[in-house]
C-alpha cells in the first residue's frame, strides 16, 4: 500500500462500551437490556445499560459489604480519598466538558463551569469529613454525676436518585456528601442523561475509593428505584431525583422499615451547600457516663 493510500484511508472509530459499576466491577445489566442516549438535537450519543431489578439487588449487597470497612475508616482518609477523586476529575476535564456539553446541550464555557464547580465540590467535602463530626456532636449539659457525650454516625446504605437534569454538578453534590460521613451509596443516574455518571464510575474505580462503596446503575428511574425504596436493607433514599408522583410513591414504599427520607426540593447546584445534606444520613449516639467515681489517686474521672 502506497504512502498515499494510508493518508487516505479512513479508520473505524471505536466506540465507548458503557456498564453499570457495582461492587467495583463495571457488569452489564443482568437483563441484557439497553436504551439509546442522545444530545440535546436527537443525535445518537450511546447506548447504555437499562438496569433491572436483580442489578438493583445486587448493587445493594455490595453496598451493605463495603459498608462496614468504609465507615470504620477514619474520616481523615475518607477525606484523602474524596479529594483524589478530585484530582482524577481534573485530569479527565476535557472529557467531561464534552459529555456535559452534549448531554445537557450547553456550550463548551457553561458546560465547563459545571465540571469545575463538581471538581470542587468533591474538593469541599473531603475538607468537612473530619468537621462534621466537631459541629454536630459534642458534650451536652446534662443534671446529675453524669457526663453525656453524642457523636454522629452514619445511616447505612443509601439509595440516591440523581437530579434529572444537572447531569454532573447535581450527581456530585448529592453523592459526595454520602459517602464523606461514611454511608455507602446505590446511585440511579440521570434517565435521560446518564454518560457523565457511568463515565464518573471510571474515575472512582482508580481513585482508592473501595468497591462497594459508590454503586451506579442506569436505566428508567421509576423502573430501579421501586425495589430499592421497598428493600428492606436500604436505610435512607436521596428522592432528588424523583418527580412529585414517583417520590410519593417511593415515599410510602420506604415507610416499611422506616427509612430515612429526603424528599425533593428546589437546588442552586452553584451556590456554597451548607451541611444539610452532610446531617441528612447521620444518626446522633449518645453515650452517658457516671462521673465522681474516685480512682486510686483520688482524682475523679
Amino acid at each position: 500500500m502506497s504512502d498515499k493510500t494510508e493518508k487516505t484511508a479512513s479508520r473505524l472509530p471505536v466506540f465507548k462500551t458503557y456498564k453499570l459499576y457495582i461492587g467495583g466491577k463495571f457488569p452489564r445489566s443482568e437483563s441484557g437490556r439497553v436504551y439509546e442516549v442522545t444530545d440535546s438535537k436527537g443525535n445518537w450519543l450511546a447506548n447504555v445499560p437499562l438496569s433491572s431489578r436483580k442489578d438493583a439487588r445486587d448493587a445493594v449487597v455490595a453496598a451493605r459489604k463495603a459498608f462496614g470497612p468504609w465507615s470504620g475508616a477514619t474520616a481523615y482518609n475518607r477525606g484523602q480519598i474524596l479529594y483524589r477523586v478530585a484530582e482524577m476529575l481534573e485530569g479527565r476535564r476535557e472529557q467531561f466538558v464534552r459529555e456535559v456539553a452534549d448531554a445537557e446541550g450547553l456550550s463548551r464555557a457553561k458546560a465547563a463551569a459545571q465540571v469545575d464547580a463538581a471538581i470542587d465540590r468533591w474538593v469541599w467535602y473531603a475538607g468537612w469529613t473530619d468537621k462534621i463530626a466537631q459541629v454536630v456532636g459534642g458534650g451536652n449539659p446534662v443534671a446529675g454525676p453524669f457526663f453525656n457525650l453524642s457523636t454522629p454516625e452514619p445511616t447505612g446504605v443509601v439509595a440516591v436518585l440523581a437530579p434529572q437534569e444537572s447531569s454532573f454538578l447535581g450527581l456530585v453534590s448529592v453523592i459526595a456528601p454520602v459517602i464523606a460521613t461514611g454511608n455507602t451509596a446505590v446511585v440511579v443516574t440521570s434517565e435521560k442523561a446518564p454518560l457523565p455518571a457511568l463515565s464518573l464510575s471510571e474515575v472512582l474505580a482508580t481513585s482508592d475509593l473501595p468497591g462497594g462503596v459508590v454503586n451506579i446503575l442506569s436505566g428508567r428511574t421509576a423502573e430501579i428505584a421501586a425495589p430499592l425504596a421497598a428493600h428492606q436493607d436500604v436505610n435512607a433514599i436521596d428522592l432528588t431525583g424523583a418527580d412529585e408522583e414517583l417520590a410519593r410513591e417511593l415515599e410510602i414504599a420506604a415507610a416499611d422499615n422506616l427509612k430515612r427520607v429526603l424528599r425533593p426540593q428546589p437546588v442552586d447546584y452553584f451556590a456554597t451547600p451548607g451541611t444539610e445534606r452532610l446531617t441528612a444520613f447521620l444518626e446522633t449516639k449518645t453515650v452517658w457516663h457516671p462521673t465522681g467515681a474516685l480512682g486510686a489517686s483520688g482524682s475523679s474521672y
